[in-house]
């Protein structure tokens, strides 16, 4: 297959001229050649699979069981749902890119996958928030939970979720379509980051530093100070529980969402570490991007299905009757 000739387009600004590519080249993983990349993508479509069955069953379940239509379920649906879309915008082209080895995405496409990847971590990130507060109220103020997460207040908080991730991420494009990139179009992951398409730019990208450093710590960064402190509440409350069975049943319900917590922050944290600290793309970059989108959509149903006994054994029950 022939491959198409890269464009520069030059756009007229008041201040000079932009330089624009028509396309970028996505990489898989750096090092790897392409029999390698050919045999990863079929891990790749199995784990897409399990991400979109889990999830896609979570939602189902808790939207057709009326007993489920809890606070802390709506807000797993909600989890599943953004774990569901960011799987969609990721896997399926990643699973392309190495079966085919056409690395080609064009420019607005790129930035569209960019815009999608980072509003809906954020999203997730406000999810998560929301969630910790749900088993702090249900832990520390048991008598109040009823009356202060009401049905109104949840859809409040997924609509406040939404709006957040929306408008601190959707300058992102623009920002980036405001630069030159006269140097190599090659973007070394394989999806499109900010931080990996801002250093392919010859021009000044400190606007694009500022603000991606000021959203990622007032999105993701106050969010995860604000769990850890509704964790420290938690854990002061049961460790003050006179019964210790009681204790390890209250705590019990925080280790699921403990787990995705932790599934989500912590290659975040060092995914941002990493590109905070300059230099060439290395291969942990890669690893470490690839494991902060790929993981949560899998890992995510997987834990909550195991964990959560309502949904554990509605899913039994459907296979039991599968099984007749």
């Amino acid at each position: 297959m022939q491959k198409p000739q890269l464009l520069v387009p030059v756009v007229a600004t008041p201040n000079g001229t932009l330089v624009h590519p028509a396309y970028f080249l996505l990489v898989g993983i750096p090092g790897l050649g392409p029999g390698i990349h050919f045999w990863l993508a079929f891990p790749l479509c199995f784990m897409y699979a399990v991400a979109t069955l889990g999830n896609l069953a979570i939602v189902l379940i808790i939207r057709m069981e009326r007993c489920l239509h809890e606070p802390m379920y709506l807000f797993l649906a909600m989890l599943s749902t953004i774990d569901l879309v960011l799987s969609s915008i990721t896997m399926p082209k990643m699973a392309s890119l190495f079966l085919t080895g056409i690395q080609e995405i064009e420019f607005n496409v790129c930035l569209a996958q960019m815009f999608l990847i980072h509003a809906l971590s954020a999203m997730e990130s406000a999810v998560l928030l929301a969630m910790a507060f749900d088993r702090f109220v249900a832990i520390c103020h048991p008598l109040r939970h009823a009356s202060v997460l009401t049905g109104p207040t949840v859809a409040k908080i997924g609509l406040a979720a939404l709006t957040r991730g929306f408008v601190f991420f959707f300058p992102l494009p623009f920002i980036l379509k405001r630069l030159s990139y006269c140097k190599t179009h090659t973007v070394t992951h394989s999806f499109c980051l900010h931080q990996d398409i801002m250093k392919l730019s010859c021009t000044d990208t400190t606007v694009n530093v500022i603000y991606g450093l000021f959203i990622i710590l007032s999105v993701m960064g106050v969010d995860s100070l604000f769990i850890g402190f509704s964790y420290i509440l938690i854990l002061r409350a049961v460790l003050e529980l006179s019964s210790r069975g009681a204790a390890l049943k209250a705590f019990n319900t925080c280790i699921s969402h403990l787990c995705a917590v932790l599934v989500f922050y912590v290659p975040l944290i060092g995914l941002s570490v990493v590109h905070r600290l300059g230099g060439h793309t290395s291969l942990l970059h890669v690893v470490m991007a690839n494991i902060y989108l790929l993981l949560p959509p899998v890992v995510n149903p997987i834990v909550y299905g195991a964990k959560t006994k309502e949904i554990r054994s509605r899913v039994l029950h459907i296979f039991s009757q599968d099984s007749r």
